[in-house]
């Protein structure tokens, strides 16, 4: 079994927890509050921000067969991914200009933007965001709500692009992991993160 696949394995029933979640049950449904997806957006775009920076700062050591994977996945963030918080936003009327990270943005930035001081330190902290949001986005459109501003952000995260986004960051950390015991302690903080951040500040 590889790495990647071992830490899928933990990971799948965190992402299950997940589900479980009020703000993921309520996105499920079509049902959450416009509030709440608000201010979560807000975070969120506040997160992608710096996820933007992780990968990055992670291009900068990559080897040269993987200096593009990771340039792609910086682009598709910041053009793809943010583009998307910005419409939204428009349509929720979150203020993204003026938002301020809560507690858990905070923590989960900091971790993953010190974690990407080192090549597979950052690709093994990074991977809970791009495989359980890949996850998530499989599992939400199989039943999607009606809602079509809640079934847009599923939608963007179930797309095979993003699955293949999502592949080849596995193949990178495969790759780069030399210390199986760190890259587990690593992604397990990093699915403990996603968690939190759905426990939105309003």
């Amino acid at each position: 079994m590889s790495l990647v696949a071992h830490l899928e394995q933990l990971g799948r029933p965190l992402v299950e927890r997940q589900l479980t979640h009020p703000t993921v049950a309520g996105i499920a449904s079509g049902a959450l509050p416009e509030a709440v997806f608000r201010s979560w957006l807000e975070q969120d775009y506040l997160f992608l921000l710096d996820y933007v920076r992780v990968f990055s700062r992670l291009a900068w050591q990559a080897p040269a067969g993987h200096l593009g994977d990771l340039v792609d996945l910086a682009h598709a963030t910041f053009h793809d991914e943010l583009d998307l918080h910005r419409s939204l936003a428009a349509e929720f009327g979150a203020d993204l200009a003026g938002a301020v990270k809560g507690a858990p943005c905070v923590a989960y930035t900091t971790f993953l933007l010190e974690s990407a001081a080192d090549y597979a330190d950052g690709l093994a902290a990074l991977y809970p965001c791009m495989w359980g949001y890949s996850s998530l986005g499989a599992i939400l459109a199989e039943n999607p709500p009606a809602d079509p501003r809640y079934r847009r952000w599923i939608d963007t995260y179930a797309d095979p692009g993003f699955a293949k986004l999502t592949e080849r960051c596995a193949q990178m950390l495969d790759e780069a992991a030399t210390d199986p015991r760190r890259a587990r302690t690593l992604f397990l903080e990093g699915m403990r993160h996603e968690y939190a951040f759905w426990d939105v500040p309003l």
